[in-house]
């Protein structure tokens, strides 16, 4: 199995964060980084593209190997039956009921087994990322290692038949890791919290010239001089982009405005081609809904495409995370989300953005947004320090260094650093 590590740049980049965040950031990282230098740290996810996970691991793999740290990235081998059931699975642990067969179970079985006789496990840290590999951890027992389970999704109110199949791999792990406190269950074990983050390097959130934002919105026939809603989301029923179109329907009954729904498919979600669909059919005839299907890597049309946006919605109805709030936030766009898992993290009511709870909710906070010019922009120059301060990249790879160094020492409850 290739490590991801073979197509990721690791070029030196550790001074352009200073510029951005200060030199005492990033020499604490390096602080951290003395102590867990030339460990290996092994990642381990189902997918090399689509998702916050893979989104992050492009971004941390190199910084981490530029700290002395020496991370890899695998990706575990499924076909469609298998990611059909763990697809089944991610909806009934985000408390979606789901018909769940003892046959879908055998699947998952069976496809990890597979790779269980495939995968080398190299890592004095494995860090697997969320169900679908969980399996994997029939090997420790044999190998040995410091093995986490890295849980993005909430389980907090899960099916209980998945939870149940699911629990007796993640209590053989030495620690859980979860992006919020509401987010875990009861385990056995201990348990780390851990918020994802995004890139301010990264194509999808550098700094873009004007000439360049205006590029991508004729390219797709976007009007630059009309408000634009947006939302960047796979196309998947727990983010409601069926319900964002409503919202814009009722806005524009008040106010002239564009929307744009973008976004890419993943390997591990078959249902993304069938979403799409009822999203295109439910925008047919209106030629200021723009249904974008981006490919992998569309990263600066994304950045683009925000920097763009009047208004950002991340309207879902449940959610692990939610990274494309940060990057609006990054961009100083002020952002109405639902009220759900780690939206209401990122977005401070009032203050960062606007949290909702219905259609009705996100119109009436959309036309607010754009008939206030001013509490645009001081909505968006909050929201952007609170990324500063918590959601960026360098916390994150901060974050799991010392995670690796908690394993080190179990029974220890302070660590010194000197």
């Amino acid at each position: 199995m290739a490590s991801r590590a073979d197509w990721l740049n690791v070029s030196g980049r550790l001074e352009q964060y200073e510029e951005i965040l200060g030199r005492e950031t990033v020499d604490e990282l390096r602080l951290v980084a003395d102590r867990v230098r030339d460990r290996r740290l092994q990642n381990i996810n189902s997918t090399p593209v689509g998702g916050g996970v893979a989104e992050i691991l492009t971004r941390m793999i190199p910084m981490l190997n530029e700290l002395g740290v020496e991370a890899s990235w695998d990706v575990i081998k499924g076909d469609q039956a298998f990611f059909d059931v763990t697809k089944a699975f991610h909806n009934a642990l985000h408390g979606k009921v789901e018909r769940v067969t003892p046959e879908m179970f055998d699947v998952y079985r069976a496809t990890l087994e597979e790779n269980l006789r495939t995968m080398d496990f190299n890592g004095d840290v494995i860090l697997l990322h969320d169900p679908q590999p969980a399996g994997l951890i029939q090997r420790k027992q044999e190998i040995g290692r410091r093995w986490v389970w890295r849980c993005h999704i909430d389980v907090s109110a899960p099916q209980a038949d998945v939870w149940e199949f699911l629990r007796p791999y993640v209590e053989q792990y030495d620690a859980a890791v979860f992006s919020m406190p509401e987010f875990s269950q009861q385990l056995s074990i201990p348990q780390y919290l851990v918020a994802p983050s995004i890139d301010p390097l990264s194509d999808k959130n550098k700094e873009l010239e004007p000439e360049q934002v205006d590029r991508v919105l004729e390219k797709y026939g976007i009007d630059r001089e009309r408000p634009l809603l947006i939302q960047i989301s796979r196309f998947d029923r727990l983010k409601d982009p069926l319900g964002v179109i409503a919202a814009y329907r009722m806005v524009k009954k008040r106010q002239p405005c564009q929307l744009v729904l973008a976004g890419g498919g993943a390997p591990d979600d078959p249902e993304g081609e069938q979403v799409l669909r009822e999203v295109q059919e439910a925008a047919a005839g209106d030629p200021d809904i723009h249904v974008l299907l981006l490919p992998p890597f569309s990263d600066l049309e994304i950045n683009a495409l925000v920097r763009a946006s009047t208004v950002v919605f991340q309207k879902s109805l449940k959610e692990g995370f939610g990274l494309t709030v940060s990057e609006a936030l990054w961009k100083r766009k002020p952002v109405i989300g639902g009220a759900v898992g780690g939206i209401k993290q990122q977005i401070i009511e009032g203050v960062t953005g606007f949290l909702v709870y219905s259609v009705e909710g996100a119109a009436t906070r959309a036309a607010q947004l754009l008939a206030d010019e001013q509490m645009r922009r001081t909505i968006g120059e909050n929201g952007h320090l609170h990324v500063k301060q918590n959601f960026l990249l360098t916390r994150h790879v901060k974050d799991y260094m010392l995670i690796m160094l908690a394993l080190e020492h179990p029974r220890e409850h302070i660590v010194y650093l000197d």
